[in-house]
């Protein structure tokens, strides 16, 4: 059996490979993974995979925004970067295309031929192209993710390139009176405008999209239609690193 593991910044994302059998995923709150199943040893985090209520297995990868300041023991470690293109390719058996992932706290773009990356470009300084960005705007009025996700037509113009600022416009474009409906396409076309610049460098006449972000489908068709571009998402789009990492051991 083989575990793939990435450690995310908002859930650790972990797959399950034994050859002839289904793929296992399990998802876990990232603090609450830490708390109660990790436990430093020195340098090292030791994780009980029986108190996960997880089988026993051979060998453990891990990659994932937790990589650089926590090793696991009994672990290989791989890049991020390397994780996600393995996983993107594994998914889908594209060779050439554009990997966009979108994650709790940073973003992630790969440009891919022939099976391997040709150039990427990353943006881990600020929430406002993650998850967390759109957690907290869906918060502010007062909707789940999943309505959110619904709408791209018609957006409110919003500017702001801070997180935090953006939460303030927000609030200032709902006492103006626009619809939600408006509104939740505003945060999401958001979204896109901040990737955007990165996404025309490495651009590619298909994109496949992974991260907890990929559900949100009202970005999806943005990005086709302002990219010009064939949208693949592959069928485990939050686990593709975990996947990736379950690649890697396997080669």
């Amino acid at each position: 059996m083989i575990c793939g593991i990435d450690l995310g910044s908002r859930n650790v994302k972990i797959a399950l490979q034994k050859p002839g059998e289904p793929w296992e995923f399990h998802q876990f709150d990232t603090i609450l993974f830490y708390r109660e199943y990790g436990r430093k040893q020195g340098e090292e985090l030791v994780i009980n995979f029986q108190g996960l209520g997880l089988p026993s297995v051979d060998k453990i990868i891990s990659t994932g925004y937790g990589r650089n300041t926590l090793q696991l023991a009994g672990a290989a470690q791989i890049p991020e970067i390397k994780a996600h293109l393995l996983g993107a390719v594994h998914q889908t058996g594209l060779q050439d295309f554009t990997l966009l992932d979108l994650g709790g706290q940073d973003s992630k773009i790969i440009k891919v031929r022939n099976g391997k990356m040709l150039d990427f470009q990353t943006n881990d300084k600020c929430a406002a192209s993650s998850g967390r960005y759109l957690e907290n705007m869906a918060e502010v009025l007062g909707i789940r993710l999943d309505e959110l996700s619904k709408h791209h037509a018609d957006p409110v113009e919003l500017n702001s390139t801070c997180a935090v600022f953006g939460e303030s416009e927000l609030i200032g474009k709902i006492i103006e009176g626009h619809s939600i409906a408006h509104l939740a396409a505003g945060i999401n076309y958001t979204i896109f405008k901040r990737v955007q610049p990165m996404l025309r460098q490495l651009a590619s006449d298909t994109l496949v999209f992974t991260g907890g972000v990929a559900h949100n489908q009202a970005l999806r068709q943005i990005i086709e239609k302002e990219m010009s571009c064939r949208v693949v998402i592959p069928e485990h789009p939050q686990y593709n690193g975990a996947i990736g990492c379950c690649v890697s051991a396997a080669q």
